[in-house]
């Protein structure tokens, strides 16, 4: 017991040092005695291998090779920011922020130093560190638990109390100037490519598999943002911050709180003088409204919060020369022109090639091959043509008519439009993409099927089209990277099984333009069969309430391609379900009504609870407002369940939803 005693000493003496060393920025002892303690403990943890801790600092430093990530769905979705360039912007953005308080006209801001690094998600359970994930889209990520465990930045064991049983800590990791350039020292010296930047270099080593490599690598971390949580934990963001210092939580310390928008715009301008006299990178400054309750009244976009605005700061510019205009098929099908220029410095990295946008753009700007023109990096990361300086007769661009990836047809769906597209099913540019979306929950569900294993069988040149996926057997799956023969088996049953998949998840699962979930299953219920679908014409399908003309054409193009006829014809011949078995009954009590899904259902999978409701003549929607009608909560339902509470909509549980729909 002596010796658990000393263990736990030396555990909480080094979580001291460390609260001392990142929260307070008060190293209290030299870094040769805080490796003396750590190594004293890492010997002492080897010797008693029983009282060694999930927790303990010495995680930090253990190394140990990962067989890939796991994707981890957030609890709260991780949103990105709306960006703002100038300083009327950012007074358009306090504007519409004021309206959107009505009479809550006593705002006050928070001001953060943006962090040039990537977003990442903490999960506490009763103080001490679960998951630490990537924000992947949104929506999901990567769990990168066991590489977040060796940022010496982010405690596995929070400081003081006052925290909820459960807390999510959102913050950007981030690597320092100097930690980036002994790096890329070190790569030169193995005659390896280099990092462009820190932020490249900081995303890069977070995804290591090794995780005694990460650790080398230095990262570190700056708390900035409240994810999904139980209880209260602050009232504003100002509070909040504090709260992190307090946990052990490194926050960064220019952060400042402004009472005037005038406060605001006086942090900008010092910072964007002061920012290379930083140790590490920033591209801009976050501001965010500090009033919680207000954040929540002015909620947010899509994919925006409308609470908080990034300023970024002016681009850096410079002149070079076109050497050729080429284009590039987008994992979308979006053709977009890239312009190859003379190698130039721009803001500290060598720029080679600049967008061009779009070919609307190129018109715009009157560009050439061999021209002169003025670059920038807008917001520091995409270099972009701004003008043309000089011309030196080169001939004009002209639009491709079909695809320069696949020979497919290109379209541009409406006049107004800019972007031209390839449509075909079959592009090799956009495959990786169109059979992520093809396998995943809400299409065709075949589970086993993620990022990794599609990029393998991309590269592999196993898979062509989707077809190619009910052409593998378990003899090509084993050649996959970690595919063992359990592994492999699993995911030929989950191929086998997408095949009784119904039809609308089929049309869904092909990615037609414009044909979401609830439009492929009015076409599946109007054409009962992918044959009487293929036949159809434009006319057709604009009878259909819910088609409009856009879709229609949309569904027309993709439909009358060669590649997409013979795709069909071989899903078809692969077995798959061409014919729309659903019984669609109407119910007194969910017919005409919007309803909402949240928590962990019992008895039904989310995907198959909302296909009963449909069935039965509901509308089934992701989000809570005020003309939901429903909404179904099961276990740990979150965030929508506390909305329908605060907007009085009517909530249920399972087993009332179970006799709704007998």
């Amino acid at each position: 017991m002596e010796v658990k005693k000393e263990i736990e000493k030396l555990r909480d003496e080094i979580r001291r040092h460390d609260y001392s060393y990142y929260a307070l920025s008060q190293p209290k002892v030299s870094d040769k005695e805080y490796d003396a303690l750590m190594q004293k403990l890492k010997q002492l943890e080897e010797r008693y291998p029983d009282f060694k801790s999930p927790d303990s600092p010495t995680v930090r430093v253990a190394g140990m090779v990962l067989e890939g990530f796991q994707t981890v769905r957030h609890r709260k979705k991780m949103l990105s920011l709306d960006n703002t360039y100038s300083f009327e912007e950012l007074k358009d953005w306090a504007k519409r922020v004021e309206k959107g308080l009505g009479s809550l006209r006593d705002i006050e801001y928070v001001v953060e130093l943006k962090i040039d690094g990537l977003s990442a998600n903490l999960a506490y359970e009763n103080g001490r560190l679960s998951v630490g994930a990537t924000r992947g889209d949104g929506e999901s990520g990567e769990d990168v638990t066991a590489n977040i465990r060796t940022i010496r930045a982010i405690p596995l064991v929070l400081a003081a109390e006052g925290f909820p049983e459960y807390l999510e800590i959102r913050g950007e990791v981030y690597m320092e100037k100097k930690e980036f350039e002994a790096l890329n020292r070190e790569k030169e010296s193995r005659s390896e490519e280099l990092f462009a930047n820190p932020r490249n270099a900081a995303s890069g080593s977070l995804k290591l598999l090794d995780t005694s490599l990460v650790a080398k690598r230095k990262l570190n971390f700056f708390a900035h943002s409240l994810g999904w949580h139980t209880g209260v934990v602050a009232s504003n963001q100002w509070e909040f911050l504090k709260k992190l210092k307090n946990w052990g939580v490194r926050v960064n310390a220019e952060s400042r709180l402004c009472r005037t928008l005038p406060e605001v715009l006086d942090y900008c301008v010092f910072w964007q003088g002061k920012r290379d006299s930083l140790h590490y990178e920033i591209d801009g400054i976050v501001v965010k409204v500090n009033s919680f309750s207000q954040q929540e009244k002015l909620g947010s976009t899509a994919k925006s919060p409308r609470w908080s605005i990034a300023y970024k700061f002016p681009a850096r510019q410079a002149t070079t020369s076109v050497v050729k205009i080429r284009v590039n098929v987008g994992r979308t099908g979006v053709i977009t022109p890239i312009a190859e220029l003379k190698p130039v410095e721009c803001a500290g990295v060598m720029i080679k090639h600049a967008t061009l946008h779009n070919f609307d753009e190129i018109k715009r700007l009157g560009i050439k091959e061999h021209d002169r023109v003025l670059i920038e990096r807008a917001g520091d990361v995409i270099p972009k043509i701004v003008k043309v300086i000089e011309h030196k007769g080169g001939k004009d661009f002209t639009v491709p008519k079909s695809c320069p990836v696949c020979s497919g047809k290109v379209v541009k769906e409406k006049e107004e439009d800019v972007a031209y597209r390839c449509i075909s099913p079959s592009c090799p540019a956009q495959l990786e993409r169109g059979l992520l979306h093809f396998a995943s929950r809400g299409a065709m569900d075949i589970e086993g099927m993620g990022e990794s294993v599609v990029a393998q069988l991309v590269k592999l040149k196993l898979v062509r089209d989707f077809s190619d996926i009910y052409k593998l057997d378990k003899e090509d799956l084993l050649k996959l990277e970690l595919f063992k023969d359990k592994k492999a088996d699993n995911l030929i049953a989950a191929i086998e099984g997408s095949k009784k998949r119904p039809l609308w998840r089929l049309i869904f699962a092909l990615g037609v333009r414009h044909i979401g979930e609830k439009a492929a299953l009015v076409l599946a219920g109007h054409f009962k069969e992918m044959n009487n679908l293929l036949s159809a014409k434009t006319e057709d399908f604009e009878a259909i309430y819910e088609i409009g003309p856009v879709m229609a054409q949309s569904i027309v193009d993709y439909f009358s391609q060669a590649q997409t006829k013979k795709l069909i014809r071989e899903l078809k011949d692969a077995g798959l379900n061409f014919k729309d078995e659903t019984v669609r009954k109407k119910n007194n009590l969910l017919t005409g009504k919007k309803i909402v899904f949240t928590g962990e259902l019992k008895d039904y999978s989310r995907q198959q609870a909302q296909e009963l409701a449909r069935q039965l003549g509901a509308e089934v929607s992701s989000s809570v407002s005020k003309n939901t009608d429903l909404v179904v909560a099961g276990d740990d339902p979150g965030s929508k369940y506390d909305r329908a509470k605060k907007l009085a909509v009517k909530v249920i549980n399972e087993e009332e939803f179970r006799r709704m729909i007998v």
